[in-house]
């Protein structure tokens, strides 16, 4: 084999590929930060769903008939703490109550996006 049989690669054909090769891997930190944030999307709301469970079972479990109107107070789940807000209304069953908890984390002072939304029923204690 003589010398001028070895050809290795030009400088322009090593640009070439770290240049596809800085590209893909920009690709690849994007994919990794969105999956990260979206990670961190999905436990505040698992958090906030659990809150607004507990929450409208409190109210169940405490056999209370609640008022219309708006309750409002705060609970620590997940090393966290929220807020929430209980929107109490009649329905077209005098026996029933609606419900709907929305929840907040305690530093945020959004009122328009909750984090989670339940709605449950209430029904009137019975003698």
């Amino acid at each position: 084999m003589s010398r001028h049989d070895v050809r290795g690669f030009t400088l322009l054909e090593v640009l070439i590929a770290l240049a596809v090769l800085a590209l893909s891997m920009g690709a690849v930190i994007k994919a990794t930060s969105d999956y990260t944030s979206n990670q961190s999307y999905l436990r505040d709301r698992t958090m906030a769903m659990w809150v607004a469970r507990n929450v409208l079972v409190q109210f169940q479990v405490n056999n209370e008939w609640l008022s219309v109107g708006e309750r409002k107070g705060t609970e620590e789940m997940g090393n966290q703490e929220w807020r929430w807000l209980t929107r109490i209304s009649q329905t077209e069953e005098s026996e029933l109550r609606r419900l709907d908890v929305e929840v907040y984390p305690v530093d945020s002072d959004d009122d328009e996006h909750p984090v989670s939304v339940l709605s449950g029923f209430l029904r009137q204690p019975g003698e």
